[in-house]
């Protein structure tokens, strides 16, 4: 069904409207120190690019600006939590705020928690994390075929995205729909929506990401714990944390009488039936808060010092941040050095929901951001902002970039359409005088010369560089985007 586009209309009254703060200052000056620190994160939102010269911005400035209803936020500094606070509406027709307990979905920073309940059996000497993952499935056997060359699969293949298993992601599933068994979700079997959890690369070679993989070892907690996920989760992690305000939730009974957030699309319209349901527990489903999720981190944080062990001991919270095949995907969690500082990390994205978070491996910082949007650019801008705010060395280093004067005659000559790929067009155009790019199904985005005919774009590591043929005419456009580059053609 195609999407409407619904006109923004919240944007002109939700912006003054901002959640009560959660905080730890214990007398007057640390809380004067720690509204001092919250308003320069407010006030200090910058990108990865960043043109000389110009100001930063609030976060009220680009909540209206991408069309986010909610931002909720939690700030972690020295091993605690030293701030939380939400902003804007959790359901903008019932104009129902957000606050820092409202719940939003976590997406598939759900497979960190994972790995810390698939680690729990580990320890519990349950399961061996290096043996062939049908040895604990009763309920479903893995159909292994030539494709994975007689190799088997680990658990620590599935909670490292080495498995070479097929189906990145999962779409979820309207309230009013019939939800699928884990077993038919595995085998792509109706109701199911997404396709059959199978090999499409050797085990234990290189990192394919993986949302079916991790559908498995939630099915590997249930055979060999004889108990719904969300119960052995909420039991041996969840509870232990701390994170009270957190739940797995698959059906809408589950999730009935709870404050949640409303998901929304790019455009501001409601996903309908507020948000959709997933039953792929592990890889999508937690339902939580930037505070619970806090928690999460600065467990972690200290069980890698050896100060706590809640879930897991020290060695095993080591291997879970230690990169399984290559330098990033470890169990569970992400690794991203930047500079002297070493972090552990997530990235979220479910229908109407993104969301994020950052851990130090030393010195106790962290960040957690959760919007109920689609349009996931501010969360980035907010994390920079925090970087900088508490000045984690070397975490933020923005490209720098210079304005180039193009004459106006020579900027018109590059509007038009460009031809990406079949059905998929940029369009170039000018608008008051601004130059703006867009893609086949997504927003314009204002594009800035750095040269006669090279455009950039602030909120993503992207150039246009526009092209001229024999006869002196605009006829193609070099998009170069993550280290690659592609070309479009005039049409």
């Amino acid at each position: 069904m195609k999407r409407s586009i619904c006109k923004p209309f919240f944007l002109l009254i939700f912006l003054n409207v901002l959640s009560p703060v959660y905080l730890l200052a214990q007398s007057a000056s640390q809380t004067l120190e720690l509204n001092e620190r919250i308003r320069k994160v407010e006030q200090s939102l910058t990108g990865g690019i960043v043109v000389e010269g110009d100001s930063s911005w609030t976060i009220k400035q680009r909540m209206e600006l991408y069309h986010v209803p909610a931002v909720t936020i939690a700030v972690i500094k020295d091993y605690k939590i030293d701030w939380a606070k939400a902003y804007g509406y959790a359901d903008v027709s019932e104009k129902r705020l957000a606050d820092p307990s409202t719940r939003f979905q976590a997406a598939s920073l759900s497979k960190s928690l994972n790995a810390m309940s698939i680690l729990k059996l580990v320890q519990d000497k349950k399961i061996d994390l290096y043996a062939d993952i049908n040895n604990y499935l009763s309920s479903w056997k893995f159909p292994y075929d030539s494709v994975s060359k007689n190799k088997k699969i680990s658990t620590a293949n599935l909670l490292s995205h080495t498995a070479g298993l097929t189906v990145h992601g999962f779409g979820g599933y309207k309230k009013t729909a019939e939800i699928p068994t884990v077993v038919e979700i595995l085998n792509g079997h109706a109701p199911a929506n997404s396709a059959a959890v199978r090999s499409q690369a050797e085990p234990g070679i290189r990192y394919v990401y993986s949302g079916g993989g991790t559908t498995i070892s939630q099915l590997i907690a249930m055979d060999v714990t004889k108990t719904n996920y969300a119960d052995y989760a909420l039991k041996n992690v969840l509870k232990p944390i701390g994170m009270t305000n957190s739940f797995y939730g698959s059906n809408d009974a589950m999730v009935q009488g709870k404050d949640l957030a409303t998901a929304y699309y790019a455009s501001g319209e409601e996903v309908m039936g507020k948000y959709h349901l997933y039953p792929e527990l592990a890889a999508a489903a937690l339902w939580t808060t930037p505070s619970d999720l806090g928690r999460f981190i600065i467990e972690t944080q200290l069980s890698l010092k050896g100060k706590s062990n809640k879930v897991l001991s020290q060695e095993l919270t080591r291997l879970m941040l230690t990169p399984y095949i290559g330098q990033s995907a470890a169990l569970g969690v992400f690794i991203d050095k930047r500079g002297a500082g070493t972090y552990f990390r997530h990235g979220g994205a479910n229908e109407g929901f993104r969301c994020e978070y950052y851990g130090s491996m030393d010195g106790g910082d962290g960040v957690i951001v959760m919007i109920n949007s689609e349009n996931g650019a501010i969360m980035q801008e907010i994390i920079n902002s925090v970087a900088n705010v508490y000045q984690w060395k070397d975490f933020y280093k923005p490209i720098i970039k210079k304005l180039f004067p193009v004459p106006d005659e020579v900027s018109l000559s590059y509007v038009g359409k460009y031809e990406i790929a079949p059905q998929i067009i940029l369009t170039i155009s000018k608008e008051n005088g601004q130059m703006k790019a867009e893609a086949t199904g997504q927003g314009k985005l204002d594009i800035y010369p750095e040269a006669l005919n090279k455009y950039f774009i602030k909120v993503a590591d992207i150039c246009l560089e526009f092209v001229q043929n024999e006869s002196g005419k605009i006829d193609k456009v070099i998009i170069f985007q993550n280290g690659g580059q592609m070309l479009a053609k005039r049409i």
